[in-house]
């Protein structure tokens, strides 16, 4: 007797045996870099296992699949971009301050979960955000550089805050499931 979830693996086998070259190609094209294109081909199809998809045919399933691509490749240039970012910021630093590897680690693991939720807000709250807990501005030169009132700026920093109990709310689940 098949049961669902040895029909879906089957379903997904066929998937990766069908599909699996063309989006490493594809991902390779994109990236330039086949260590890259293996890993996020990796990860569209680890996406297909946890969130199963049923597709009428092959169009729908490149199609689904160049849609995952796309958006792994856009985190992956993200996440390079915020690490890029970090490691300019040390290295303007005396060795002194150097961060272990770890440390280093947890930092860029944090800041890509920051630009995630920040890239999620509109602009005008996450810009708010950025100038108080980044820049330490006050709330009334926030509101001049936004060209908002300052009872905006409040409400901008409780959205954000919000937000940020929320992304750490979603967080702790995660690491208890």
């Amino acid at each position: 007797m098949t049961t669902p979830s040895s029909v879906h693996g089957e379903q997904l086998h066929t998937l990766y045996s069908h599909h699996h070259g063309w989006l490493f190609n594809l991902l390779k094209r994109r990236l330039g870099c086949a260590e890259d294109a293996a890993d996020l081909a990796q990860d569209a199809f680890i996406r297909l296992l946890l969130r199963p998809q049923e597709f009428d045919n092959s169009g729908g399933a490149r199609a689904y699949l160049t849609t995952v691509a796309k958006g792994l490749c856009v985190d992956l240039w993200r996440r390079r971009e915020v690490e890029q970012a970090w490691l300019d910021a040390i290295a303007a630093k005396p060795e002194v301050f150097a961060p272990s590897s770890e440390h280093t680690a947890i930092v860029l693991e944090t800041l890509y979960d920051l630009n995630h939720m920040l890239r999620g807000l509109p602009q005008k709250i996450a810009k708010a955000f950025i100038f108080s807990q980044l820049d330490g501005l006050p709330y009334r030169e926030i509101a001049v550089r936004l060209d908002v009132s300052e009872r905006m700026v409040k409400k901008y920093m409780a959205r954000a805050m919000y937000e940020c109990a929320v992304f750490e709310l979603d967080a702790a689940d995660e690491i208890i499931k």
